[in-house]
């Protein structure tokens, strides 16, 4: 090879690897660019959370929203210990969580992002159609009086007529939330329940199960179950779970979502919150299976 040709390839090489390691820093530079907003909390919520957080890939692609869940005690522990930019919750800040947060120097600022209808799932084989506050609650609440499939009326084909309670674990939103609303705040759950981590956990054992009952959010209704309608009192009219019962409050265990941020949100924080309550957000809320705000 000629002294001139030897040149001219080392020059392309050096130029190429130049090149190379250029579009790799720009590359790296844009990756070290990219805001990332940790969301972590309500189980009932992921679903929704994650939906939202592809979509605003899409319209913020500088911004990557890393989304979690585990429950909203989870979520509110992350956001009293920093770790969490945004915390999903299906049930509000209690009053010493509010106090924690504040001994570290942030007063939560809370945000609320839609509604869900908890609802009650039964095996797609139950002849059972709807049930009253009442009822759910004596067959959860600690001696409560019913625990047979008998008692209310039904015999369900390929169970021994016992009725297998599924609930959540008290790190739940939802757990709570549906002690407050059905079992009673002074009243225990009663002892036995399987208890499931997540909502999807709990439709899913229902699904298999023919003499199950349970509760979860009504974005987690799959074809294997069957959802029933729920009165306020026994004999009143029962209201299935929907957009239109939740928002006119005929159907009688329905709750708001939330967000929470520590102390006022970071602008690419509130800037994604604003975009949540937009009616492209809350267009993702409805195709989830949840209730959208009501439009001002």
């Amino acid at each position: 090879m000629s002294r001139n040709l030897l040149l001219t390839v080392l020059t392309a090489v050096a130029a190429s690897a130049l090149f190379q390691t250029g579009c790799g820093g720009k590359k790296a530079d844009a990756v070290a660019a990219k805001t990332v907003i940790q969301n972590i909390g309500s189980d009932t919520m992921v679903n929704l959370a994650q939906a939202w957080a592809e979509e605003y890939a899409k319209v913020e692609p500088a911004v990557s929203i890393e989304v979690s869940g585990g429950g909203s005690g989870i979520g509110i522990a992350a956001l009293i210990n920093k770790t969490a930019d945004i915390a999903n919750a299906s049930r509000q800040l209690e009053a010493e969580e509010i106090e924690k947060a504040k001994k570290v120097g942030e007063d939560p600022k809370e945000f609320m992002v839609g509604y869900d209808a908890v609802s009650i799932f039964v095996h797609k084989s139950n002849p059972l159609n709807e049930i009253s506050m009442e009822e759910l609650g004596e067959i959860y609440k600690e001696g409560g009086n019913l625990s047979r499939w008998s008692e209310l009326g039904v015999t369900i084909p390929g169970a021994d007529g016992k009725i297998i309670r599924v609930s959540r674990q008290n790190n739940s939103g939802t757990y709570h939330y549906f002690r407050e609303a059905v079992v009673g705040k002074k009243n225990d759950f009663r002892a036995g329940s399987l208890d499931m981590n997540g909502s999807k956990d709990v439709v899913e054992l229902i699904s298999k199960t023919p003499g199950a009952i349970g509760y979860s959010g009504m974005g987690y209704a799959t074809p294997e179950v069957k959802v029933l309608k729920v009165s306020k009192k026994k004999g009143d009219p029962a209201f299935a779970p929907s957009i239109a019962t939740t928002l006119n409050k005929s159907y009688p265990i329905a709750r708001p979502m939330y967000m929470y941020t520590p102390g006022e949100p970071a602008p690419q924080v509130k800037k994604y919150l604003d975009w949540v309550h937009s009616d492209a957000g809350q267009k993702i809320v409805e195709t989830t299976g949840y209730v959208p705000l009501p439009k001002q």
